[in-house]
């Protein structure tokens, strides 16, 4: 008898179980995806979280010496991490699409190397990877460049990202790779100089990494430096343009002043202050 009242009581319980995913994942694309002031907040408090886990990773070569201390923000880092890529995932309409992303991907690896930091401890330093995630995501501009109308802002933005993202991966590359075991390394700030001064093509001399592997990373580290650099002059002196989607072929920035598409010629209404 007894048996029998737990199984109709599990049974009843089971379709509010159902319901309870159902309910979580509309709420979670309201928070994450809505336009309300209170989705808004919400956006601003995971992107201010965001930025504190992107410090940590910046300065976590610094706080390795204070291994207790570094190992428990380690897994405290990792778990708010697994909720909000958990939280993400059950927002998006999608889960195939979401793991489609690159951000997605980088996501996971950097929770990865968060969950085995023993076992991995070599590839720490692709964790600043966030910042570009972050930096190109869509909850970032539809939170905090919401206010921006032109495509100039974003696009900059997003080259200065993904610039400062190489300098630091390039960095704990080079830092894991050569320091100790070379004279001129002795610590994360001799990397981060040799990096700075190599990948603007100073050149000091006064840091050089040996042998061949040596030659070919600090050829590589020029090279994308270089490219990188490029990229972000021209985000800056590009002219200045506007989003605003064409009802007919779909190009979506034009000049501010435009009157007609440039790729269909189609009437344009682009809303001003004017």
């Amino acid at each position: 008898m007894a048996e029998e009242v737990l199984v109709e009581q599990g049974v009843a319980g089971d379709p509010g179980r159902r319901r309870a995913l159902p309910r979580l994942r509309v709420r979670l694309r309201e928070l994450y995806h809505g336009a309300s002031p209170e989705a808004v907040r919400f956006r601003l408090w995971v992107i201010a979280i965001d930025v504190l886990l992107i410090g940590f990773f910046i300065a976590a070569p610094f706080l390795r010496d204070y291994y207790p201390v570094y190992l428990t923000l380690d897994y405290v880092v990792a778990l708010v991490l697994t909720l909000d890529v958990g939280a993400r995932a059950l927002a998006d309409t999608s889960l195939r699409v979401f793991l489609r992303r690159l951000s997605t991907w980088l996501d996971l690896f950097v929770l990865v190397t968060l969950l085995f930091p023993l076992l991995l401890f070599n590839f720490a330093f692709l964790r600043v990877l966030r910042l570009w995630s972050v930096l190109h995501s869509e909850i970032f501009w539809d939170t905090v460049g919401r206010r921006y109308d032109d495509s100039r802002v974003e696009d900059v933005s997003k080259s200065l990202a993904t610039l400062v993202t190489f300098i630091f991966v390039a960095t704990g590359f080079v830092y894991a790779s050569f320091a100790r075991s070379h004279p001129g390394l002795n610590g994360y700030v001799d990397a981060l100089y040799f990096t700075v001064t190599t990948l603007t093509t100073t050149g000091f001399g006064d840091i050089t990494l040996p042998g061949a592997w040596g030659r070919l990373l600090t050829i590589v580290i020029m090279i994308s430096g270089i490219t990188l650099f490029v990229r972000f002059a021209q985000t800056l002196i590009r002219p200045y343009k506007v989003r605003f989607t064409c009802q007919d072929c779909g190009l979506m920035r034009h000049d501010p002043d435009a009157v007609h598409c440039k790729a269909c010629g189609a009437l344009l209404n682009i809303p001003n202050d004017e």
